[in-house]
C-alpha cells in the first residue's frame, strides 16, 4: 500500500467512527483523530506516509514481528503505540481494524458516560455474524 492509499483508508475509517474529531493541535504537519479529547490517530502529512495508532503492548510486539511495515510509534511511548508505513505488508482491511482498535482501546478509557460506543462489542466481528 503506498501513502496516498494508507493515509486515505486510516482517515476514512477514522471518520466512520462515532464520536471522532480530526483537529490540528501540533500544527498542518498533523491530522490528529481524536475521540471525547482523547488521541487515536495521528496523520504525518509529509511525504513519508506515516500513521500512529494506540495498540495494546501484547498486541504492538505481535504485529511489529507479524508485518515488515509496523514499526515502534514515531515520536509516541513504544509500549503503547505503534506506526504503519507505506509498504507491501499492509492491507486494506488490516489498516481500518487497527484504527478501529487504536479507538476502541481510546474509549474503553473514558468514563461511561461519556463513552459514544460500548468498546467491548464495538466493532467486533462475532463467529456467528454473516456480514
Amino acid at each position: 500500500m503506498d501513502s496516498t492509499r494508507l493515509i486515505a483508508v486510516a482517515t476514512e475509517r477514522a471518520e466512520e467512527l462515532p464520536g471522532a474529531e480530526r483537529e490540528n493541535p501540533f500544527g498542518p504537519e498533523w491530522d490528529v483523530y481524536k475521540v471525547r479529547g482523547r488521541v487515536f490517530l495521528l496523520v504525518l502529512l509529509d511525504d513519508t506516509g506515516r500513521v500512529t495508532l494506540k495498540s495494546h503492548p501484547d498486541d504492538a510486539v505481535a504485529l511489529r514481528e507479524a508485518f515488515s511495515d509496523i514499526v515502534p510509534g514515531y515520536h509516541m511511548n513504544k509500549k503503547h503505540w505503534i506506526t504503519l508505513q507505506p509498504g507491501d505488508s499492509l492491507e486494506h482491511d488490516l489498516v481500518s481494524e487497527l484504527v478501529t482498535e487504536s479507538y476502541r482501546l481510546v474509549v474503553e478509557r473514558l468514563p461511561r458516560a461519556k463513552r459514544p460506543v460500548d468498546p467491548d462489542t464495538f466493532g467486533i466481528r462475532r463467529e456467528d455474524d454473516p456480514g
